[in-house]
């Protein structure tokens, strides 16, 4: 099955990428793993977070693939508290990646990354470069049968 990730570079940049997740299975958050199980060989990475099929987000101290409902009073991940003093119950997933993992962060701690994504950075700019194209020709062809 696959899942989305976001693989965030040394320069502060992010790319998505569609990967299989049975090379992902038990891995936990904090863990790291070779670049060439999701296809980007000759890097390190590191998961960093992700969240299940319903959009609740990974905590890495929960040690579970399930999803537990904390009480909290401190900010954290998926909480926002608004006043001093308050405790909030929150639904969290556990910190271990399973099937019902919906997307997955990965930071990259070893390796040139950038090379896996100039040529998608490429074809993106042709992509862009074409829209205007063709958003300048119809702006120009009303013109023309005007006159």
């Amino acid at each position: 099955m696959e899942i989305k990730s976001v693989i965030c570079l040394k320069n502060g940049k992010s790319y998505p990428k569609l990967i299989d997740n049975t090379n992902l299975i038990n891995k936990k958050l904090g863990d790291k793993l070779e670049g060439s199980l999701i296809g980007l060989s000759g890097l390190e990475l590191e998961i960093t977070g992700g969240s299940d099929n319903s959009g609740f987000p990974m905590r890495a101290d929960i040690p579970s693939a399930s999803r537990k409902r904390i009480l909290t009073s401190t900010k954290s991940v998926g909480i926002k508290i608004k006043q001093k003093g308050c405790k909030i119950r929150k639904s969290v997933c556990g910190g271990i990646i399973s099937n019902d993992t919906a997307q997955v962060n990965f930071k990259v701690i070893k390796g040139d990354a950038e090379k896996h994504f100039k040529t998608e950075e490429k074809k993106e700019e042709a992509k862009e470069e074409v829209k205007k194209d063709e958003k300048a020709e119809t702006k120009e062809s009303p013109k023309e049968k005007k006159e």
